[in-house]
């Protein structure tokens, strides 16, 4: 009963720090050396009072990675899939992410705020190439980026 408690009063602590999925509390807790009893314990009663919820989880991590700009699209599934969010639920949190936060405009807003004085028209090949990989590694589609470099609104 102790290790229990002591369990539940971690996973509390982290979860106050911030928010978790079930899989990265589970790896905290395995972590710490916690008995397999007691993390299982721990997690059935946070899922209970609904401290623990991973598709609240990913909605907030995802719409917070898009909003900051550390990512769109193929991007965000896989850090989810990293934080231990099923593939499943992944795709449909970033439909719905998507959905609040069309690309091109996301894309555009990335733009001005990481290179505020970029002009596609007068900088240099090898400058160009640099934005669209970057744009690219951070999840958005060559059709939107190629969009955006030309100041198509279609």
């Amino acid at each position: 009963m102790e290790a229990e408690k002591r369990a539940f009063i971690y996973a509390l602590r982290a979860l106050t720090r911030r928010d978790h999925s079930e899989a990265e509390l589970r790896r905290k807790l395995t972590g710490r050396e916690f008995s397999a009893e007691a993390v299982e314990e721990t997690i059935g009663r946070l899922k209970e009072s609904g401290y623990l919820d991973d598709r609240k989880f990913a909605l907030n991590w995802a719409e917070s990675a898009v909003r900051n700009g550390r990512g769109y699209g193929y991007r965000i599934r896989f850090e989810l899939s990293r934080r231990g969010i099923a593939e499943e639920l992944a795709v449909e949190v970033m439909a719905q992410v998507s959905a609040d936060y069309g690309e091109t405009d996301t894309l555009k807003a990335l733009v001005l705020k990481k290179f505020p004085g970029f002009d596609p028209f007068s900088a240099d090949e090898r400058q160009r190439r640099r934005m669209i990989g970057y744009l690219q590694r951070r999840g958005f589609s060559l059709t939107a980026v190629l969009q955006a470099m030309r100041g198509s609104e279609d």
